[in-house]
């Protein structure tokens, strides 16, 4: 059984600002133009089931150790890098198409999900991120206590 390193927070929120949201949302685009050390966006897939949602990333060629997941309640940041081969100082590329270096990518969830209930596997060149979500009308009874 592979592990993958999950980090939980509420700090997501402030690594992108509601600009860079709409973005996202409005032109499937991230901020490409903001000051960052991201070389490449993996492509990803994002769908649900009546009781999951489900994240796919294409990350051939990135090392598990490179990998990091961090979820919050309303977002899952994936982020990781790529390394080069070394190809030596004596060749000339003709094609050079495959992109390197550190990524990241910021996912709003359309669900509130149980961060109990998460899984995340890489196979194939595929990273999956299972999340289990958390019923809308859900109601928690709060004690009272006394003073």
């Amino acid at each position: 059984m592979e592990f993958f390193k999950i980090r939980f927070g509420n700090d997501l929120d402030e690594l992108s600002s509601k600009f860079e949201k709409t973005l996202e949302d409005m032109l499937g685009i991230g901020p490409s133009f903001t000051l960052s050390e991201r070389a490449w966006r993996p492509p990803m897939d994002m769908y649900e089931t009546p009781d999951e949602i489900i994240i796919r990333a294409e990350i051939g060629g990135v090392d598990r150790e490179d990998l990091e997941v961090e979820i919050s309640s309303k977002a899952v940041r994936i982020q990781g890098k790529r390394l080069a081969p070394a190809s030596g100082g004596s060749c000339t590329y003709r094609l050079a198409e495959i992109q390197y270096g550190r990524f990241e990518r910021i996912l709003f969830l359309p669900n509130p999900i149980d961060p109990d209930k998460v899984s995340a596997a890489a196979k194939h060149g595929l990273l999956e991120i299972r999340l289990v979500k958390r019923p809308m009308d859900q109601t928690y009874k709060v004690p009272i206590s006394r003073e």
